[in-house]
This record gives structure tokens, C-alpha cells and sequence, in this order.
């Protein structure tokens, strides 16, 4: 009696076929956007960031970056010759211009920070933030540096999945496909995509005095890509959408691992950097800029924890730790997160020692990538459950909640880096 060749589920000593896993592999970073609470909260992280800089620089925003700055217009564009950097601020030295820029810039982060049309908000986000910094590339801190490589990021992620109107949106849309509805029609979407192109006309024309062609060519890419998405949504819901799902999911997920090598390659510099430095090694290192009035808000407290060499050297020693040790505890979910709570409480402390907010909010954002799944769900529960009380006591009436959004992959899924 003969029977079936069953499948080959493991080889001798029970190790699983190289090709079984490869497999296995394939279908988990083509199948769905891995880490898609990790990638909301950057987003919410990095456009929170960029819209308070901008609007706490508004009334200095000329000197900044505008016409009436020490690095004028004329210098701007030689510079931009020569470092061919992206930015629309050399299409014109006009005010007018610049305040577009500026509202564009502001408004993008405040629509991206809600997750409206995060495809296309992403990219004038991007924009905004290349333009701006670029015009003037001595103003800033390392926070600015992050937030000027999230913005080229963002655009390749699928960040709004969860926590964003676009969220809700596409649950709307999938509660009247579930009652037999028609699928209501999308004039937004078309009408930004004309306006978009327009300006990519108009950043195509001025592609000599804008700076670097590579990204005026990925700016064409995108907005094709955005057609080709939305004809094939309409017209072929079939293969043809999960071909492009799955492309969408690669991006994704390549530039997930982008975030992730990219944190730990600033705090790996900066660590062994640290290393080498005689005052970092003896232990002082801290003591020094608690001294300086420039980055002393609070005095008192500085002069408090300047006046203990124990609690200097421990600080001191600490940061180094943390910094270095941190990319490689990343294989142990523990201790990986233990380091991570000392790192996001190191930048608190950072930005109430030394005055500087939002550059901690900008390496808050980015070490936020490595937040465990069920934390963010949780704290995702909790601030939809605050929100909902404050606005039933505003209203004066109970408030309709909608439904919680459900963890992608489910809550047996495998944990990844990220979760």
C-alpha cells in the first residue's frame, strides 16, 4: 500500500528547510506593512516636532530664513550650487514667496501630525522641510538633521494605518462595502493630485536654481506612481492592486529598517565618539555645559546638579553606557527596552537641563520606532478613551467611540525588533 510523499515540514535534527524559511521570510515583509503603530508614532512624532519649531520661529522667521537673514538670498543660491541642495526658496527672493513656503510648510506637518492624505502630505511635508533648512543649513541642531532624513523617510512608509484620518476613512469605506453600499466618490484625492503636479511643473522649470535633480525625478516617480495607484483602485481591484500592495509593503518595510540602522548608527557615533574624548572619560563632561548660560534655563537646578561630582560622573558614565550599549541589545527585548526608557529619559532630561525641547522631541520620535506593539496599543487605547471623556464633558452628551483599531498580524504574530 503506497501513500502520498507528505510535505517535508523539517529536516534531521529538526531543523527547518533553508528554502521553507526563505519562504516563510518572503511572505512576512511582502504580505503587510511590518510595525505599523511604530510608524504612526514617528510621524506624530517628527510632524509635531517640525510644526512647533516652525510656528515657536514665527516671529523670527525672516531672519531665519527668509529675506532678512545674515545668510541672504544671493549667498543661498551659490550655495546651492555647489552642495546642490533641494529647495524651492530659490525659485524667488520675493516675501511672498517665502510666507508660502512657510504656511505650505506648516500646514503639511499640522495635516500630516493628523494622518490626513498622509500619501501626499508626506511629500509637501518632505518639501517644506528640504526647503526650509536647506535655504540656510547653519541654522539648527542635530534634531534638525534627524527631522531633515524622517522627512525623506516618511514618504516611502505606509504611516497611516492606524492613528490617522486615513484611518478612519478607509474603515468607513470598508463598514459600507460590508452593508452593500456604493463606494463614495473620491474628489479630494484627484483634485490634490492636480494641484501637486502643478507645482511639480513649476519645481521641473526651475530645476537650474532648485538644487539637485535626483529629487525633482523621485518627486515625477511618486506622483506617477499616485495615478497609477488610484486607476488601478478604480479599474483592476484584481492582481493588479495586490502587485502594487505588495510593492508598497517592500518600500515600506526596506525603509523601516532605514529608521531603525539609522538611530543606532547616531548613537553608536556618538557613543564611541564620547569614547575618545578626555572629558567623557574622567567623567566631567556634563559639568561643563550645566556652566554655560546659554544652555542653563534653569540656573538653580543647573548649579544643583553641577555641585555633585557623584551625580555628574554617574550621568556622565551613564550616557555613554546607554549609547553604546544600546545597538547591541537590540536582540534582547528586555534589556533593549530598559535602554530605551534611559535614552528617552536621558532627552528629557536634555531638554529641561539645557534648553532645548525640540531637539529631544526629534530623538524621541526616532527612538520611538522601537517601542514595543502592545505599549503603543495600550497607550493608543488610553488616549482614545481620554479624548472620548473630554469631549462627552465639552458636548455635554455621550459621545459615539469608534471601534479600537485591531493590531495587524494579530496578537500571536511574531515579534520583531520592533514589537
Amino acid at each position: 500500500m503506497t501513500t502520498e510523499p507528505g510535505p517535508r515540514l523539517r529536516q534531521e535534527g529538526g531543523r527547518v528547510p533553508f528554502d521553507r524559511r526563505l519562504g516563510r521570510a518572503v511572505q512576512r515583509v511582502t504580505a503587510a506593512a511590518l510595525g505599523p503603530y511604530q510608524t504612526a508614532i514617528v510621524r506624530i512624532g517628527f510632524s509635531l516636532t517640525w510644526l512647533l519649531f516652525l510656528l515657536r520661529e514665527l516671529p523670527h522667521r525672516h531672519e531665519l530664513y527668509g529675506p532678512d537673514g545674515p545668510w541672504s538670498w544671493e549667498m543661498g543660491r551659490q550655495l546651492i550650487a555647489d552642495n546642490g541642495a533641494f529647495t524651492a526658496l530659490m525659485w524667488s527672493d520675493g516675501r511672498l514667496w517665502f510666507e508660502i513656503v512657510y504656511a505650505l510648510a506648516a500646514l503639511s506637518a499640522a495635516l500630516l501630525l493628523v494622518g490626513w492624505r498622509t500619501r501626499a502630505v508626506s511629500v509637501v511635508f518632505m518639501v517644506g522641510v528640504l526647503s526650509l533648512q536647506n535655504r540656510s543649513v547653519f541654522v539648527g541642531d542635530g534634531g534638525d538633521n534627524v527631522i531633515h532624513l524622517a522627512a525623506i523617510y516618511l514618504v516611502l512608509t505606509r504611516c497611516g494605518q492606524v492613528w490617522s484620518l486615513d484611518a478612519r476613512r478607509a474603515a468607513r469605506e470598508a463598514r459600507d462595502e460590508a452593508h452593500g453600499l456604493p463606494p463614495r466618490r473620491d474628489v479630494v484625492g484627484p483634485l490634490l493630485w492636480t494641484v501637486l503636479g502643478g507645482f511639480l511643473l513649476a519645481a521641473t522649470a526651475f530645476v537650474d536654481v532648485t538644487g539637485t535633480a535626483w529629487l525633482v525625478v523621485l518627486l515625477w516617480v511618486l506622483w506617477l506612481a499616485q495615478a497609477l495607484w488610484w486607476v488601478v483602485c478604480r479599474y483592476a481591484p484584481g492582481e493588479p492592486r495586490t502587485l502594487l500592495d505588495v510593492l508598497a509593503n517592500l518600500a515600506h518595510n526596506a525603509t523601516l529598517v532605514v529608521i531603525m540602522a539609522e538611530v543606532c548608527l547616531i548613537y553608536a557615533t556618538a557613543g564611541w565618539y564620547k569614547i575618545q574624548g578626555s572629558r567623557w572619560q574622567d567623567g566631567t563632561a556634563l559639568y561643563y555645559p550645566l556652566r554655560l548660560d546659554y544652555f542653563t534655563p534653569w540656573p538653580a537646578l543647573s548649579d544643583l546638579l553641577g555641585s555633585s561630582s557623584m551625580t555628574v560622573m554617574v550621568l556622565t558614565y551613564g550616557t555613554v553606557l546607554v549609547q553604546v550599549a544600546f545597538p547591541f541589545a537590540l536582540f534582547n527585548r528586555r534589556v533593549k527596552n530598559v535602554l530605551l526608557v534611559a535614552m528617552m529619559l536621558e532627552h528629557a532630561g536634555i531638554a529641561v537641563l539645557l534648553g532645548l525641547p525640540l531637539f529631544s522631541l526629534a530623538m524621541i520620535s526616532a527612538d520611538a520606532v522601537f517601542l514595543p506593539t502592545a505599549f503603543l496599543v495600550w497607550l493608543g487605547t488610553r488616549v482614545g478613551r481620554g479624548r472620548d471623556r473630554l469631549l462627552s464633558r465639552l458636548l455635554g452628551r455621550p459621545r459615539d467611540t469608534v471601534p479600537e483599531q485591531r493590531r495587524t498580524g494579530g496578537e500571536n504574530a511574531p515579534r520583531t525588533l520592533v514589537g
